[in-house]
């Protein structure tokens, strides 16, 4: 069984909701420079360069960069919870199955070309400001994740499953953090121990 999730209007929507294709290339442009070089790195005259588009053009998507900053994440988040929602989907009655495919995939992004940690950490720690609305949506992610972790800790029947959820979104953090710089495919072999460890331990 599949499951088909559409990822979030981002931008401008057209008239008639749907997605405007100028404000996907815009985001296409943006989002590998924001992840490589960093959000605040990057302006949004660099941005409009790369995707060829004019500043009345680009503002009349994104009325700010910051709201650009969110689309990128948001469409990140979309992303990792399409791939967990066909997970679950694929191994209903699996949880553990369910965590092991998280960490393969954790694994194959840390061992991947041009690796640079968590969008959603590296996010939050460029924009300090909790009540901020790029901040918001790194929180809102996150929230999300230990929601799931929670979720499939109950499912495996441990004892304090909000515990073993902190513990594990702690190794996910540790490894995208870690990974950096260090061998990736040592860090996943960690991350791997560590969290059976956890499980085994609950």
């Amino acid at each position: 069984m599949t499951v088909e999730l559409s990822a979030p209007v981002i931008g401008r929507p057209t008239r008639d909701g749907g997605q405007s294709e100028v404000a996907r290339r815009i985001l296409a442009a943006a989002a590998p420079r924001f992840y490589l070089e960093g959000i605040r790195a990057v302006s949004a005259d660099a941005v409009m360069a790369d995707a060829g588009v004019t500043k009345v053009t680009f503002y009349r998507h994104f009325p700010t960069k910051d709201r650009l900053v969110e689309a990128y994440l948001e469409t990140v988040a979309a992303a990792e919870r399409q791939a967990v929602t066909l997970w679950r989907t694929e191994h209903p009655d699996d949880p553990r199955s369910v965590l092991a495919a998280y960490a393969a995939q954790l694994e194959a992004q840390l061992c991947g070309d041009g690796f640079r940690g968590c969008p959603f950490l590296n996010a939050a720690a460029e924009y300090p400001e909790v009540t901020h609305p790029v901040r918001a949506v790194a929180e809102r992610h996150r929230e999300w994740l230990r929601g799931v972790a929670e979720e499939l800790a109950a499912d495996l029947g441990v004892a304090d499953p909000h515990s073993v959820a902190a513990q594990l979104v702690l190794l996910r953090d540790g490894a995208m953090s870690t990974g950096v710089g260090v061998e990736p495919a040592e860090v996943g072999q960690a991350l791997r121990r560590a969290g059976l460890a956890v499980l085994h331990a609950a």
